[in-house]
């Protein structure tokens, strides 16, 4: 067995509104932080996983972000896939 290190980006569809995002960029207007015409918010998601092959792991871990970590109505997730040699420690 192999260990691989996950990293899972996820973020709302383009075509979708965010309000945190835009909460965000006005409050860091008021901060006086200027210039920022677009601010969206998402989530990072890291995971080690234990698979046969990294193809395996890959399919694992597509798996999850279609099913459990995203919501495929109005996010997207892209996913890099990372061999690791020893799992880290919780």
């Amino acid at each position: 067995m192999s260990f691989f290190q996950a990293s899972i980006e996820v973020s709302l569809r383009s075509s979708v509104l965010d309000p945190a995002g835009e909460a965000a960029r006005s409050a860091a207007q008021s901060l006086g932080v200027e210039g920022i015409t677009k601010l969206r918010i998402g989530k990072s998601i890291q995971l080690e996983i234990e698979a046969p092959t990294e193809a395996e792991a890959r399919r694992r871990v597509e798996f999850l972000s279609d099913r459990l970590l995203s919501n495929p109505v109005i996010e997207d997730w892209s996913l890099e896939l990372k061999n690791s040699s020893l799992p880290k420690a919780p």
